[in-house]
């Protein structure tokens, strides 16, 4: 039985990482933080526990084996190292940090520390990729050549838990990235998963479009990225990410290869389909995708419970997310410069 902390506890906290932990019979909810203290004295009642007056006060709890990072993207990093060298195991949200030198380090210390650092990557654990990976290793489309994966939906500021224009997603300084690090991150990782290659290169464009503050001026980050990455092997495809998307959550992707296509999650029966080269279509009714309207069970928390029962490696390691969070920075740069960029560290 592990006793666990939630650092943050906005809507991803309150959505996920709280039920979740209430459900597993191995984890315990005991110590709650948020900048907000009414929030985390209101989630504490709820769910039992103590609501912390600050990081510090709940990570000197030495009765806390492991925390839920769930904070603004630009605490992640900070807060992490924190509760590492407290001796606590992380479960860290997504992006795992808002610099390339502060994943590495996370990773470092979480080495040098002895202790589990696992980042919430949960498209890895969408029944229907698990599905896909299995196929695509069998060889059921061939050799990959081409994709294309997308993530969109109309923007964080009516699920966040401060809704409207003055989401603190929109806030440069708090989220540092947009559409990029909320949703990017996701399929960027996602597409390494599927494909067992890891992105050597970039092409992107990562730009504000349509997204306003209050004062009805464009949000300081990211609205809309659109990437063309380039795979270890050779395999080209695009990655696009969106806050703009009007209408319907788009949460698929398509995989082009020698024997065939395959498309995960774009047919709201099927959660996979294949259509062969010689014209046989095969039809996976597995699961539906998760959507901000239809939240269900991620994964993630029974996995990083498991990993701290079984005292195992995290299935989603900080290590394994590094690649993808290259891609990521890389694509920022290649937008900035207008150039494509090679990330030599991902070889």
């Amino acid at each position: 039985m592990k006793n666990i902390g939630i650092i943050g506890c906005g809507k991803i906290a309150q959505t996920r990482h709280i039920p979740e932990y209430a459900d597993n019979e191995n984890a315990i909810l005991v110590g709650y933080y948020d900048f907000n203290m009414k929030r985390a004295e209101e989630i504490a009642k709820t769910y039992g526990g103590k609501a912390y007056e600050s990081v510090d006060e709940l990570l000197s709890n030495p009765d806390i084996d492991a925390v839920s990072v769930c904070t603004a993207n630009n605490a992640h990093a900070e807060i992490t190292l924190k509760a590492l060298r407290a001796g606590k195991d992380v479960l860290c949200e997504k992006p795992m940090a808002i610099t390339i030198e502060d994943c590495e380090f996370m990773v470092k210390t979480a080495e040098k520390k002895g202790k589990k650092l696992m980042i919430g990557q949960n498209q890895r654990l969408a029944k229907a990729h698990i599905k896909a990976k299995e196929l695509i290793e069998q060889g059921a489309i061939g050799t990959i050549i081409t994709f294309k994966t997308t993530f969109g939906h109309g923007g964080p500021e009516t699920w966040s838990i401060d809704s409207g224009k003055n989401s603190w997603f929109f806030d440069k300084k708090r989220a540092a990235m947009g559409a990029m690090a909320d949703l990017g991150v996701h399929k960027t990782d996602l597409i390494q998963f599927l494909t067992g290659q890891k992105v050597v290169e970039t092409t992107a464009k990562v730009v504000t479009l349509d997204k306003k503050d209050m004062n009805g001026n464009l949000i300081g980050v990211d609205d809309n990225a659109i990437c063309i990455y380039r795979m270890e092997n050779g395999i080209i495809g695009t990655m696009t990410a969106s806050w703009t998307y009007y209408g319907a959550e788009d949460n698929a992707t398509i995989l082009y290869g020698t024997k065939g296509i395959m498309r995960i999650y774009e047919n709201p029966q099927y959660a996979i389909e294949i259509m062969t080269a010689d014209g046989e279509k095969i039809l996976y009714e597995i699961d539906k995708i998760q959507t901000n309207d239809n939240q269900t069970k991620s994964g993630i928390i029974d996995a990083f419970v498991e990993a701290l029962e079984e005292d195992k490696e995290p299935l989603i390691s900080g290590q394994s997310v590094l690649s993808a969070m290259r891609a990521v920075f890389a694509s920022l740069e290649s937008s900035e410069k207008g150039t494509t960029v090679h990330i030599a560290d991902n070889k």
